[in-house]
């Protein structure tokens, strides 16, 4: 089994398990559970929960522990995804092959579902940091609101939003990716390590992987909003362009940023081989993301 079936197999446990974590679209008020469920279960490759489940288990940590985190933090990406797309923002009408929330059941409800998703994450995992009170669990939840908020994603968005229509220099442009998209990869693998017992070192190891690996993947996916189509990447291609967005294309063209792609993958691979072969599946996951098509 190679890596994209692998990956697609986890995808698919996590969606066992977030179907669980949700409340059923007939709950009352309906409308809200069932626009939370429509940008929840609209797809996507889950990745940062695989990662967190993957971190864990390869420190030797208990999936079951790990479960609620993973659940927790697909809802706050997709929170943002929800917000992302809103007129407000990168007023997107598609996001992975099917209309945004916005456009299915419009700004208010989906500005609602994504509030509602970013606050069920959180009572999640106080929920399961209740259950198991324990240190792990708590630095687990520190790692993923911190990753998720004011130094994390949140800035980045910000950073990204005040700086479309201005030029940047690569110090910005750095900033922009390490925290919008970066911060939360890195929250994944350093929540996954501590519920797996790590050591404050190993969680700092996993934590610059995930820097390396998060500001890849962001570049990697500018690169796809230049050379993909819809129908392949399930969203609107040159969206970056229409919303005068600075990226690492606009800076430094295509062939450039696939230099970078790489070299911050392999920077990534060194980390995770400090591990050793218990690493393996991450180290080739990480390798996979920089080839991917969509």
């Amino acid at each position: 089994m190679n890596c994209k079936q692998i990956l697609q197999q986890k995808a698919m446990e996590i969606e066992f398990y977030l179907q669980k974590a949700l409340p059923e679209k007939q709950t009352y008020p309906s409308a809200l559970f069932e626009a939370m469920r429509y940008s929840l279960f609209a797809g996507g490759k889950r990745l940062r929960p695989v990662l967190l489940l993957c971190a864990c288990e390869m420190i030797g940590g208990e999936k079951e522990k790990a479960i609620p985190f993973a659940c927790a933090i697909e809802m706050i990406h997709t929170y943002s995804l929800i917000h992302d797309d809103l007129p407000a923002m990168d007023n997107d009408d598609y996001r992975r092959g099917k209309l945004t929330s916005h456009k299915k059941f419009g700004e208010d409800m989906a500005i609602l579902a994504g509030d509602a998703l970013l606050h069920h994450a959180f009572e999640t995992m106080t929920q399961a940091c209740v259950k198991d009170c324990s240190v792990a669990t708590i630095k687990a939840m520190h790692a993923i609101a911190h990753g998720a908020g004011v130094y994390g994603m949140l800035s980045g968005q910000v950073v990204d939003v005040l700086s479309q229509g201005n030029a940047i220099d690569e110090k910005t442009m750095y900033f922009i990716h390490k925290n919008k998209t970066a911060a939360m990869l890195q929250a994944a693998l350093k929540a996954g390590v501590l519920l797996g017992g790590a050591t404050e070192q190993q969680a700092k190891i996993m934590e610059e992987a995930g820097e390396k690996i998060g500001v890849a993947f962001q570049i990697a996916d500018d690169i796809l909003d230049v050379t993909s189509t819809l129908e392949v990447l399930g969203k609107p291609v040159h969206s970056d362009e229409k919303n005068e967005k600075n990226t690492y294309v606009t800076m430094y063209g295509v062939e450039a940023s696939q230099k970078m792609v790489e070299a911050f993958s392999q920077e990534a691979v060194c980390l995770l081989k400090t591990f050793g072969k218990e690493a393996d599946f991450l180290i080739e996951l990480t390798r996979y993301l920089i080839t991917r098509k969509y």
